[in-house]
């Protein structure tokens, strides 16, 4: 009798663990967090398109992309990624009355298990020559 009450235990012990391990719901995995420009000319407009992947189990619903400041324009797809589909995010950058070293961070707000992810452009700006 002991030895059924043991099995049952470990039987049990098995399905709970597997059920964990196997609803992951979504996950966004970019293939690259950063894009950097290097030197660009004030007002000069630079873009780049971040691709990521679902790897998770359930469709990846993004519901918000917010952008450090104004210069940056974001585009990303309004309907849910299904698990293991690829989607873009398209961000814009607008040098236009900006100088020096610039990080624009891009924050992406979806139901991922870690529902906040960011992405960057870098440049630097130099001043336009007369």
């Amino acid at each position: 009798m002991k030895k059924l009450f043991l099995m049952m235990v470990m039987a049990f012990a098995v399905i709970a663990v597997q059920a964990q391990t196997e609803n992951k719901g979504a996950v966004i995995d970019f293939n690259e967090k950063s894009k950097d420009f290097g030197d660009i000319t004030q007002g000069d407009k630079v873009e780049h398109t971040f691709v990521f992947t679902n790897s998770g189990d359930t469709p990846l619903v993004i519901s918000n992309v917010a952008v450090s400041c104004g210069c940056t324009a974001p585009n990303w797809p309004k309907e849910p990624i299904a698990p293991g589909s690829t989607g873009e995010l398209k961000v814009v950058f607008n040098s236009a009355g900006k100088m020096g070293r610039q990080n624009s961070v891009v924050r992406i707000y979806s139901n991922a298990s870690e529902p906040i992810e960011k992405v960057s452009l870098i440049s630097n700006v130099l001043p336009k020559g007369k």
